[in-house]
């Protein structure tokens, strides 16, 4: 039979003290009521645990054998309480986020750092992937909540637009931009390279179908890094999220927004029966100060 922690804290408190009486003023029973928790700890285990010595409340072999256990459930159960404090409080939690490459090198650390300020024992964790596969893990309870391009759909998921990202052309640093920005015209004889995949190379399509024009690009990445890069070793031009290009690779980018604008917009997802725990709604709000 498992030992109840009540009777376990009776019989200890008793030992130590030597004295049902004192032991009963320290736990705040009576001294009927501890006796009765001995006595029923006594039956469960089928054993003595304390034997009368003179006046003096001393631990029978058996008893003494337990009270070494009986110290470790104790302390264990009180570090277990204590573990919980934060939880309890709101100064502590786990935050499970999904998103894509970009917005977790350059959006998330400046978020993630705004709510590790505000509650320190706050655990954040960031997994990366495309916004099918943030979705589904976010869907299936895996993630607490994704950031992503947009648009994005789930009838279990509540979507918030927070953050208006415009796509600039990105040229190396000698090239020549018209006046006002390129337009699709202008970009269809460039040498591009674009995005591969996603809602963001979807912008970027339909911006070129709404002028009539079809692209063909030289060569497609799945990283805006690698993209940037190449863009600023002179291998050709593309279009990419503002949001990353806050650096411009020491002057060997030049940018310029596009002509009609074109952007893209960044979504806070989450399940609408999640639980908004401290941590949680810290997290969406960092988020939403850094929109815009």
């Amino acid at each position: 039979m498992i030992p109840n922690l009540d009777q376990l804290l009776a019989f200890v408190t008793v030992i130590d003290l030597g004295s049902f009486t004192a032991a009963a003023d320290k736990v705040g029973l009576t001294q009927p009521a501890v006796s009765l928790q001995v006595k029923l700890l006594e039956q469960r285990l089928g054993v003595r645990l304390i034997e009368r010595v003179g006046r003096r409340a001393l631990p029978s072999p058996a008893g003494s054998d337990l009270l070494v256990h009986a110290r470790r459930i104790l302390e264990e159960c009180g570090a277990a309480a204590d573990a919980m404090t934060p939880h309890r409080e709101g100064s502590a939690g786990r935050v499970r986020i999904g998103s894509g490459g970009t917005a977790s090198i350059h959006l998330l650390p400046r978020a993630i750092a705004s709510a590790r300020t505000r509650m320190p024992g706050l655990e954040i964790t960031v997994r990366i992937g495309n916004t099918e596969e943030v979705l589904r893990d976010l869907e299936a309870n895996a993630l607490d909540l994704a950031v992503v391009t947009l648009p994005a759909s789930g009838r279990s998921l509540e979507i918030e637009p927070f953050y208006e990202d415009e796509l600039l052309a990105v040229a190396p640093k000698d090239s020549e931009i018209p006046e006002g920005g390129p337009d699709a015209a202008f970009l269809k004889d460039k040498v591009l390279m674009l995005y591969e995949g996603g809602n963001t190379r979807a912008a970027t399509d339909g911006w070129f179908a709404d002028a009539g024009v079809r692209i063909q690009p030289a060569m497609e990445f799945g990283s805006v890094e690698a993209i940037k890069e190449l863009v600023a070793a002179g291998l050709g031009w593309s279009l990419l999220p503002a949001l990353a290009l806050k650096q411009d690779r020491a002057g060997f980018l030049i940018t310029s927004p596009v002509r009609p604008r074109l952007v893209r917009q960044l979504g806070i997802v989450l399940r609408r029966d999640k639980h908004l725990t401290k941590g949680l709604r810290e997290v969406m709000k960092c988020l939403r100060e850094f929109s815009g």
